[in-house]
């Protein structure tokens, strides 16, 4: 799993007014470093309006916003703490908001990557004292260390 982990994907502490533009930074981060291709933005975008990614849970709220592997070089996870909170869409009720303070963005390039990506991220979702540890990271190097004991 550490070989999903790249710290040029992996930010605290950034500032967004909405959803679209913490996912448009991730994804433009990811094209960067090379591990998506051109329209990944767009369809990630896409997808968060039709199949919302922002998971019900008390704070800090995790949200996952994932595109088609076929858009994905290499597999990664762009990370982002947010120093205030954003509305996302709740995954359970599409007709909600959730706010999400960590947004974990799956590029998986195998079909079905994903599922075995999420059974990693669970830990993550399901503890809050770790949620919590991960937004109050002082150093990004502490940063991917947190992230790192929770998904390995």
């Amino acid at each position: 799993m550490d070989k999903f982990l790249n710290k040029d994907v992996i930010f605290r502490n950034l500032e967004f007014e909405n959803s679209a533009q913490v996912i448009s930074f991730l994804a433009d981060k990811l094209l960067e470093a090379g591990y998506v291709k051109e329209g990944y933005k767009e369809a990630i975008l896409e997808r968060e309006l039709e199949y919302p990614t922002g998971l019900p849970s008390n704070a800090p709220g995790i949200a996952i916003p994932h595109a088609n592997h076929e858009l994905v070089n290499t597999t990664t996870l762009g990370i982002a703490t947010l120093k205030n909170p954003v509305s996302f869409q709740n995954m359970e009720d599409t007709k909600s908001a959730v706010e999400i303070q960590i947004v974990i963005m799956l590029a998986i390039d195998e079909p079905h990557g994903h599922i075995e990506m999420l059974q990693k991220i669970v830990g993550i979702i399901q503890d809050e004292a770790t949620r919590k540890n991960i937004l109050a990271a002082e150093s990004d190097n502490q940063l991917f260390s947190l992230l790192e004991k929770s998904l390995i």
